[in-house]
């Protein structure tokens, strides 16, 4: 079975430090993402977190869920995550990446993943949706880590 696959990478206004804080801070992503109505923090272990995240109601008034767990490198500027509660993925395995560029910070989204057969969406097309949806997350995240950047440095 075909795995898929997305990178989407965007640079943020903003310093590496409060780029790494803002997307890092779990309990604060229904505040970042639009998509996310809650998210709940199961564990803490280190630099290893459990949480469970739930979306808001789609087109039919289903709220989708599920657990994943993130760790954080912040010396390399890594962030490895996986879902553990997978839904109708086979696997879903995502990379976050920090590198300070000229004008802020760049942040990349990689993930890779497989549906599972009854799935109602194949690989193919978790990965436009993925693409899709990235874009729009990554540039909304944009703007609220360099309006909230701006007034903290204020």
């Amino acid at each position: 079975m075909t795995e898929g696959h997305t990178e989407q990478s965007i640079v943020i206004a903003a310093p590496y430090e409060e780029v790494w804080r803002q997307t890092n801070d779990v309990d604060a992503w229904p505040h970042l993402f639009s998509e996310y109505a809650q998210a709940e923090i199961l564990e803490k272990t280190g630099d290893t977190v459990t949480f469970r995240l739930s979306m808001h109601p789609d087109e039919n008034g289903t709220v989708w869920s599920w657990v994943s767990q993130r760790t954080l490198d912040k010396e390399s500027g890594t962030v490895r995550a996986h879902r553990v509660e997978t839904g109708p993925f086979e696997f879903m395995d995502i990379v976050w990446t920090y590198h300070e560029v000229e004008g802020g910070t760049e942040l990349r989204w990689v993930q890779d993943f497989r549906m599972k057969p009854q799935a109602p969406v194949d690989t193919a097309g978790m990965t436009a949706r993925i693409n899709t949806n990235s874009a729009l997350q990554l540039a909304l995240i944009r703007g609220r880590v360099q309006e909230r950047a701006a007034l903290t440095a204020v």
